[in-house]
C-alpha cells in the first residue's frame, strides 16, 4: 500500500490534499457542532424536535449543491482548478466570519445561514477536488490518488466531528465553533497557494447562470456515456443511504442507545473510520487500477450490517440514560453497533472509491467537470430527498432501527436493478472474486495490452473460467471467442452472454455459426475492441498445448490489428479443468487459493501471426509450470 502513500510527498498532490482535508474538516467541526447543540440544546434555540432539526440541518447543507452545481462545473472547465481552490478559500474565511456573528447573536437564522453558505463553499470545490485528479495524477495512480482523498475526507469529518462535539459542549463558549473555523480557513488558503496550475480544459466556454438549462445540460453530458452515468446514480444513492444514517447519529444515540453528547461522536468516528480504511484498502485491492468488481462487493456489505445495525439497536434504554461514554461501552449490545457501523464505513469505502475513479477515467476531459458538477447535482437531489424521506417517515412515528432496516433493504434493490442495467459491475466482481477467493493471480507484462483500440489476444486454454481471469486482470473489456458448448455451460453461461462472448462452432458442425462467429469478430475489431481467442480450439485434456489453429490469420487479414500472446499457467489439475482425460486418473493436484499467473507478451505483428510461432511463444512463457 505504500504506492499512493507517496503521493504525499508530491507537490502535485500533496497541497491540494490538504486544502480538501481542511476544508472539509471545517465543514464538519461547523455542521456536527450545530448538530449536536440543537440536539442537547434544542429549547434554548428553537421549538422545533431535535430529530427534525437535525435532518433540516443536513437538508440545508446539501442544497446548494444542487442549486449551484452547473455553475461550478462551468468554472471548473472554463478557469484553471488551483486559481478557483484560491478564491473558493477565501469565501470560505468570510462563511466563517458570518458563524462567529452568529453564535454572537444567539441566533438560529444565522447558523443555518453560514452552513447554507458552507454547503455553497463545498459546492464550488466539488468540480475542482475530482476534476484536477486526472489533470495531475497517472492512470495508475487515480485509484490511489482517490483513495487518499476518500480517506482523508472522512479522517477530517473524523477529526471534526471530535473537535465540533467538544466545543459543543464547552458550555457558554459556543463562539469557539467559529473562531476555530476561521483558523482552520486560513490555513486552508495557506495550503491553496501551493496546488500546481491546472488549465482550463474548456477556456472558451461561455458560462450560463441559468441553473435550471446548465443542471439539464451537464446531466446530458453525463448520460453521453452510460456506465458513467450510471455510475454517477451508484455514488448518488451511496450519498443517500449514508447521509441517512448520518443524520440520525445524535437522535439515535440519545433515544435508542442512551448515551450523551461524546456517545455520537463515537458513532461518527467508527463510520468514519470504517469508510477511510475502505478507501485505502481499495488500492490494495485493486492493484492499483480501476476495479469496479469492488463495487458490487461493497453493495452487499452496505445492505447485510444495514439490516444487522437496525437488528442489532436496543429496544429499551438502558438504566440511568443518558450514560456517559465509559458506562456505555459496557453494555454488550453497543459493541455490535460499533461493529456494524464499521463495517459499513469499509464497504462503503469499496462502493465509492472505484466510482469515482471510473467517472474521471471515462469521461471526455473537457467536460469532466461538468460531467461531475452533474454527479454532485444528483447527490444533492438524492441527500435532500433522502433527508426528507427520514423525517416525514420519523415524523410518522417509524422508529430509528426501522429506518436503518428498510434503508438497508432498498439498498439491495437500488444494487440489483443498477447491476441488471450495466452487467460489467456484476461480471468484474465475479472475475474479481474469482482470482482473490478462489485462487491468487500473479500476473506480468500487462502493460502489453494497449489502453485502447483494436487488438487480438491468443492464448492457451486450460480451464472453463480462463476467460474469467483473462477479464479480471485486463483493465479493458474483452470479447472472447468461445467453443458454443463452453458458452452454454450450466451456471456460467449467463456471465459468458454478458460479456458479450461470441460463441463459434467448428464448420462439421455448424458452418453458419462459425461464419457468424468471424463476422462479429472483424465488427468487434474495426470498432476498436479487444477479442480474444483461444486458438487451440478445445481445453486441454492432458496439461499440454495442443496445435494452434489458424483462426487467427483469418481474422488479422480481414481486419489488421496486433496479436498479443497470452499464457496461462496454474490451472490445469483445478476444479475448474476438464476431469476426462487421460491425465486426470489421478486426484486433482490443485484446490482453492492455489498460485495462478497470467503472463502477457509483446504484440506480434498481423503477417507474423502464424499458428506456429504463436504456439512457440505462448509455450515459451508458460514454461514448464502448467
Amino acid at each position: 500500500m505504500s504506492s499512493q502513500f507517496d503521493l504525499l510527498k508530491a507537490r502535485r498532490f500533496a497541497p491540494f490534499f490538504a486544502t480538501q482535508f481542511l476544508g472539509a474538516f471545517n465543514d464538519n467541526l461547523f455542521k456536527n457542532a450545530l448538530i449536536v447543540l440543537l440536539t442537547f440544546q434544542a429549547a434554548s434555540w428553537t421549538a422545533l424536535a431535535p430529530e427534525v432539526l437535525t435532518n433540516l440541518a443536513a437538508g440545508i447543507f446539501i442544497l446548494p449543491f444542487f442549486l449551484f452545481s452547473a455553475t461550478a462545473g462551468q468554472l471548473a472547465d472554463k478557469y484553471d482548478k488551483a486559481k478557483l481552490a484560491r478564491l473558493v478559500k477565501l469565501l470560505e474565511i468570510v462563511i466563517m466570519g458570518v458563524a462567529l456573528l452568529g453564535f454572537s447573536m444567539h441566533s438560529l437564522a444565522v447558523l443555518l445561514t453560514a452552513l447554507f453558505l458552507l454547503g455553497l463553499h463545498s459546492t464550488l470545490f466539488g468540480p475542482v477536488k475530482y476534476a484536477i485528479l486526472p489533470q495531475h495524477l497517472r492512470e495508475t495512480e487515480l485509484v490511489g490518488g482517490n483513495a487518499l482523498v476518500e480517506a482523508g475526507t472522512f479522517v477530517a469529518i473524523l477529526i471534526g466531528t471530535l473537535a465540533g462535539g467538544l466545543l459543543a459542549g464547552a458550555a457558554g463558549h459556543p463562539t469557539w465553533v467559529a473562531y476555530a473555523g476561521l483558523l482552520i480557513a486560513g490555513f486552508g488558503y495557506l495550503f491553496s497557494r501551493g496546488i500546481p496550475a491546472a488549465p482550463a480544459p474548456a477556456p472558451q466556454l461561455v458560462v450560463s447562470l441559468n441553473p435550471l438549462s446548465e443542471t439539464w445540460r451537464n446531466i446530458g453530458f453525463a448520460r453521453q456515456n452510460r456506465t458513467v452515468f450510471l455510475s454517477i446514480l451508484g455514488i448518488s444513492w451511496f450519498w443517500l443511504y449514508g447521509a441517512l444514517f448520518l443524520a440520525q447519529f445524535p437522535a439515535y444515540a440519545k433515544n435508542v442507545l442512551g448515551g450523551s453528547e461524546s456517545s455520537v461522536t463515537l458513532l461518527l468516528a467508527v463510520f468514519t473510520v470504517g469508510i477511510g480504511l475502505g478507501s485505502l484498502l481499495c488500492e490494495r485491492l485493486s492493484a492499483g487500477h480501476v476495479e469496479i468488481g469492488l463495487v458490487p462487493f461493497g453493495s452487499i456489505g452496505l445492505t447485510l450490517f444495514g439490516i444487522d445495525l437496525a437488528f442489532a439497536s436496543p429496544d429499551l434504554l438502558p438504566a440511568g440514560a443518558p450514560l456517559p461514554l465509559p458506562s456505555l461501552l459496557t453494555l454488550h449490545e453497543i459493541w455490535r453497533v460499533l461493529f456494524d457501523l464499521l463495517a459499513l464505513g469499509v464497504f462503503g469505502g469499496f462502493f465509492i472509491v472505484p466510482l469515482y475513479a471510473l467517472i474521471q477515467l471515462r469521461s471526455a476531459a473537457e467536460q469532466r467537470a461538468r460531467i461531475i458538477a452533474a454527479n454532485n447535482i444528483l447527490n444533492a437531489l438524492f441527500m435532500v430527498v433522502g433527508s426528507l424521506a427520514a423525517a416525514g417517515l420519523l415524523a410518522d412515528g417509524l422508529s430509528i432501527p426501522v429506518l436503518f432496516g428498510v434503508a438497508a433493504v432498498c439498498n439491495a434493490v437500488v444494487a440489483v436493478y443498477i447491476y441488471s442495467l450495466v452487467p460489467e459491475f456484476m461480471l468484474r466482481f465475479i472475475a474479481w472474486l474469482l482470482i482473490h477467493s478462489v485462487y491468487r493471480l500473479r500476473q506480468s507484462g500487462l502493460e502489453n495490452i494497449p489502453e485502447e483500440g483494436a487488438a487480438v489476444l491468443v492464448c492457451n486454454h486450460v480451464s472453463f473460467v480462463d476467460p474469467l481471469v483473462i477479464a479480471a486482470a485486463s483493465r479493458r473489456p474483452i470479447r472472447f471467442v468461445m467453443d458454443y458448448r463452453i458458452y452454454r455451460t450450466p451456471l456460467i453461461s449467463f456471465v459468458f452472454r454478458h460479456m458479450h462472448a461470441i460463441p463459434i462452432a467448428p464448420a462439421r458442425e455448424d458452418a453458419a455459426m462459425m461464419e457468424a462467429a468471424f463476422e462479429e469478430v472483424a465488427k468487434a475489431l474495426e470498432a476498436g475492441e479487444l477479442v480474444a481467442i483461444f486458438p487451440e480450439g478445445r481445453i486441454t485434456d492432458t496439461g499440454e498445448i495442443y496445435p494452434f489453429r489458424p483462426g487467427v490469420q483469418r481474422i488479422v487479414k480481414r481486419t489488421p490489428a496486433p496479436v498479443i500472446p497470452m499464457a496461462l499457467q496454474g490451472l490445469w489439475g483445478s476444479f475448474f479443468s476438464r476431469k476426462d482425460g487421460p491425465a486426470m486418473s489421478k486426484p486433482l493436484r490443485r484446490g482453492i487459493f492455489s498460485a495462478i499467473a497470467l503472463t502477457v507478451g509483446v504484440p506480434v505483428a498481423p503477417a507474423a501471426a502464424t499458428p506456429e510461432h504463436l504456439q512457440a511463444i505462448v509455450a515459451g512463457m508458460r514454461g514448464d509450470w502448467k
